[in-house]
């Protein structure tokens, strides 16, 4: 059996698209998937699985997400190794002035179009900083995420791709989880 990480967009978010994490919990289990822990309550999943497949595990979270709860949401499946590769490449994270609370990670599900990255980065304000992968946004917002206009639907609008964000402190507890499971 593989880990897998599964991040879903959107849902438990200002009383939308509610899914209790018990019932999410159940989905997985009736997939056939293995060793599910759910973290938090914004949809994060790990879990483990024979198909090797990410693409086919993201379509079929998503169709059995969409039969069971009655709306559609963005799954992104990630292997522990993926993980790993995201949380290593944050240019932010060796920077002693940086307080990790302010660090966040926009997960791409697939590579960004062409996109102007001077016209994102002119939205940033003064203090934030961000920076580009193929498969991840890295930002750093010391005035709150709140408060940026570099959010996830402005990212996912310029670079026209889906993504969901997490926090850091999220992103490596996934990860923490994710490797105590394997």
């Amino acid at each position: 059996m593989i880990t897998y990480i599964s991040i879903l967009r959107g849902i438990n978010v200002s009383g939308k698209n509610s899914i209790k994490m018990a019932a999410l919990k159940k989905m997985y289990e009736n997939l056939n998937f293995g060793n599910i822990t759910t973290y938090v309550q914004s949809g994060n999943v790990i879990f483990q699985s024979k198909i090797t497949d990410t693409e086919k595990l993201h379509r079929t979270i998503a169709h059995e997400i969409e039969k069971e709860f009655g709306f559609r949401v963005p799954v992104i499946v990630l292997t522990v190794e993926s993980l790993k590769t995201i949380i290593n490449q944050n240019p932010f994270v060796d920077d002693n002035k940086k307080e990790p609370s302010f660090m966040h990670v926009t997960f791409l599900a697939a590579p960004p179009q062409p996109f102007d990255p001077e016209h994102v980065v002119s939205k940033k304000n003064a203090e934030e900083e961000i920076f580009f992968t193929h498969n991840a946004v890295y930002l750093y917002c010391p005035n709150g995420y709140g408060r940026t206009k570099l959010n996830n639907t402005f990212l996912e609008n310029q670079l026209k791709v889906v993504a969901t964000t997490r926090n850091w402190k999220t992103t490596t507890k996934l990860l923490e989880i994710a490797l105590g499971a394997t």
